[in-house]
């Protein structure tokens, strides 16, 4: 009798303790500090998931929400994969929230990263024939680089087929024709460089005294334009006299007819010494080399 009284005691200590759990446990639930509720998502993949298990985390903005609950094709288009998504109630998705593959560190494991969902943006809600709502999605880091690889590839090979085609065979042997002929030319220089060499002496002496012979040119300029003031204030005072000496010597013909005779002959020599001094001062290396003989015309 005494063992029976003994394991009843231990019965109902046992049934009062989990009765107790169970309170205590039921009681945790209801205030919500280890009882989570959670909303469901969509998320269809374009991309490969390798490396993407069951349980992986979602984070948003690094800090974790939840979990992938579910990873299949899509009925609709078995090249996109269905991600069921598990996130806190209360986590703000938004309309413009992304879902990005990521993988964590070196250890390849993946994980779901939620980006975007700006201040303004409504709440994400479910639309169309979608049970649950549904959150783009955006290509991985792996995606992209893979991406900007092939593009960067395929700029290389049109790049090479562009050099290839330029440096054809025909083009090889003018390139070499030309670097033959360049180096023809500079042997050449170098043999004549002594004869260069005078030749650049002489012509900066040239050009010297042509500078003095310049310099000269103006002071002659200068002085043929007085001159033909000179010879025409002569010529004026000449008509002047000869105006005067008129009546004197109308008793004389041939000293009237002399006058005049030189009067016209000191207005040709006038005119004479202004051109000449208007052509120096146009161009004054005409004076050491002559004019230009005008260029021959057409059928000349």
């Amino acid at each position: 009798m005494e063992s029976k009284v003994n394991f009843t005691v231990v019965g109902l200590f046992a049934l009062v303790l989990g009765a107790a759990l169970i309170a205590i446990l039921l009681w945790l639930g209801n205030s919500g500090k280890y009882y989570k509720v959670y909303d469901t998502y969509y998320a269809y993949m374009n991309e490969s998931v390798s490396g993407l298990n069951l349980n992986a985390p979602v984070k948003y903005r690094g800090v974790e929400v939840g979990n992938v609950r579910g990873i299949s094709l899509d009925p609709a288009n078995p090249e996109r994969v269905r991600l069921v998504l598990k996130i806190e109630h209360g986590t703000p998705i938004k309309e413009d929230t992304v879902a990005l593959l990521r993988t964590q560190g070196l250890t390849g494991i993946a994980y779901v990263e939620l980006t975007g969902g700006s201040v303004h943006s409504p709440l994400l809600t479910a639309s169309g024939k979608e049970k649950y709502p549904v959150i783009r999605t955006g290509p991985s880091l792996l995606v992209r680089l893979d991406a900007s690889l092939t593009s960067l590839l395929a700029s290389i090979n049109l790049m090479s087929d562009n050099v290839n085609a330029v440096l054809d065979e025909d083009n090889r042997r003018a390139f070499k024709r030309s670097l033959a002929q360049i180096d023809a030319v500079t042997h050449l220089l170098a043999a004549r460089s002594a004869s260069i060499e005078a030749g650049m002496e002489n012509a900066t002496k040239t050009l010297e005294h042509s500078a003095l012979a310049s310099a000269e040119l103006v002071s002659l300029i200068e002085r043929a334009g007085r001159s033909a003031e000179a010879v025409e204030r002569l010529a004026n005072e000449a008509t002047r006299t000869a105006g005067e000496t008129t009546r004197a010597a109308s008793a004389v013909p041939g000293t009237l007819q002399d006058m005049r005779l030189l009067v016209d002959d000191l207005r040709d020599l006038s005119a004479s010494v202004r051109r000449v001094s208007d052509q120096l001062e146009r161009n004054p290396n005409a004076l050491l080399f002559g004019n230009r003989q005008p260029e021959a015309g057409p059928g000349e």
